[in-house]
Parts: structure tokens; C-alpha cells; sequence
């Protein structure tokens, strides 16, 4: 899969203002995320922009090497993928792909776990009979939905015969674990015990790479936040799916 790929740089937007609001509900026991607009077009936090700033020598150095640059359509996806190119390529240069966007959540939308549970009971209990992988809130998306269209992605925008290249992906932390799924061929099992143990920081970088298209991937880096520490920027971890253990 991904035709001759043998490296790809997995990278989550930064610090959002939607990340900050359902931090924020869930610390304070709220039922709903008090935010007024559609989650696509959320946009980042000041915390967030410095973050995608603080991405722009490591892209400047990386770029060179890039053979292709694909970005989720959401708002804080493009604003990250803009501030981390800076003045080094035009728009022109990079694909926003609908199939890269977030996980939709459905009737589960803005509600914090106090919420979910206090209006949807059942459907909590179905999540934790079902799993997270598996799980489809009404109106909404399972990982396996998301697993499905990442799969139609990575095999359109493959290039079988083409020479060695790398590419660059920007999106979410939902994206970032399920590619790794993909990629590294992981079961349920370890997905879930992966995804409970690891947290996709904001403006983090994952890497895969491997040895030739004939060798499987492998996972060389996970959510590396060192050029955020090189910049002064604050390292935020805001888990955009909190719905791996069952609650």
C-alpha cells in the first residue's frame, strides 16, 4: 500500500480553540462544549498558532525532500499546514483531501462525557459493548468508518513505479493513530492498547519509514514535540477522542 512511499511524516494540527473548550467542559463536569460554530471550521488558539510557527524550520529543512503534501480540509488543519510553510511554497503546493478530515461524532457532538452519558445512556453502553473501534454514534462515524475512507486515500494517492519518496500529511489526532493502524498492520488489540497509552500532542510529528516498498513500515518517531521545546512553544496534549476505554 502507498505505492513507493518509504517514509511519511504524520502531523495533528495545533492546540485548537475547540481544544481548549472541551478541555475545559470536561475539567469543569459540564455536559456540553460551549462552542457555537461547525467543527470544520474551528480554528486555532494563540497557544495553537505559535505551535504551527514553531514548525516552520523543521518543515523549511524537510520540504526539499517532500514529494507530496496533503492537508484535511478543516479549518485548523490548513491554518497549521499555512503558518508551518510560512513564505517557503505557495498554496498551489499542497492537497487538501476531505477523506484526510476528523472523525465525525453525530449526536455525540460538543457533549462531554457528562453529557453523553446524562442524554444518551444507551449509547454509552453500546460504545462500551461495541469497542472503540467499531463503535458508530448516531449521525456519526466509528474508527473502522474512518479506517475506510483512509484506506481509499492511501491507495489513490499511491504511486506504483515511481522513485523513493516521502510525503506529508496534515490533520488530526483520529487520522494520525488510524494510519498507523493502516500502515504498521495492527489488530484491535494493540491499536486500543496503543491509543490508551499514547496521546497525539498538538503540532507533534509521527514518522514512518521503511527499507523498500517490499518491507513493511515501521513507526521511527510518535508525536515528537522537540521543535516545539526549540521554539519556546507550549506543548499541548488535548486527546480529540476520549472514547478509547470504555467510560
Amino acid at each position: 500500500m502507498v505505492g513507493a512511499w518509504t517514509e511519511l511524516w504524520l502531523i495533528r494540527h495545533g492546540e485548537s480553540l475547540g481544544n481548549v473548550a472541551a478541555t475545559a467542559a470536561e475539567a469543569a463536569g459540564a455536559a456540553v462544549i460551549p462552542l457555537d460554530i461547525r467543527d470544520a471550521d474551528v480554528t486555532l488558539s494563540a497557544s495553537g498558532r505559535e505551535q504551527a510557527i514553531a514548525l516552520q524550520p523543521w518543515l523549511a529543512a524537510t520540504l526539499p525532500s517532500l514529494a507530496a503534501i496533503w492537508c484535511s480540509p478543516y479549518a485548523r488543519a490548513r491554518e497549521t499546514l499555512s503558518l508551518a510553510l510560512g513564505d517557503n511554497v505557495p498554496e498551489a503546493r499542497f492537497t487538501v483531501d476531505e477523506r484526510l478530515r476528523d472523525r465525525e461524532l453525530g449526536i455525540l457532538d460538543l457533549l462531554t462525557s457528562v453529557g453523553a452519558l446524562q442524554r444518551y445512556p444507551n449509547e454509552v453502553a453500546r460504545r462500551r459493548h461495541l469497542g472503540k473501534l467499531y463503535y458508530r454514534p448516531p449521525g456519526g462515524e466509528s474508527w473502522a468508518d474512518v479506517v475506510l475512507r483512509l484506506r481509499s486515500f492511501l491507495s489513490d494517492t499511491s504511486t506504483p513505479g515511481a522513485q523513493v519518496h516521502s510525503a506529508l500529511i496534515v490533520a488530526h489526532d483520529a487520522i494520525v493513530m488510524l494510519i498507523l493502524h493502516v500502515l504498521l498492520e495492527l489488530s484491535e488489540a494493540d491499536l486500543l492498547d496503543f491509543a490508551q497509552s499514547h496521546t497525539v500532542a498538538n503540532a507533534s510529528i509521527t514518522h514512518l519509514v521503511r527499507t523498500s516498498t517490499a518491507q513493511p513500515w515501521e513507526l521511527a518517531g510518535f508525536s515528537n514535540v522537540d521543535h516545539l521545546a526549540r521554539h519556546g512553544a507550549p506543548v499541548t496534549v488535548h486527546p480529540g477522542d476520549v472514547d478509547v476505554k470504555p467510560s
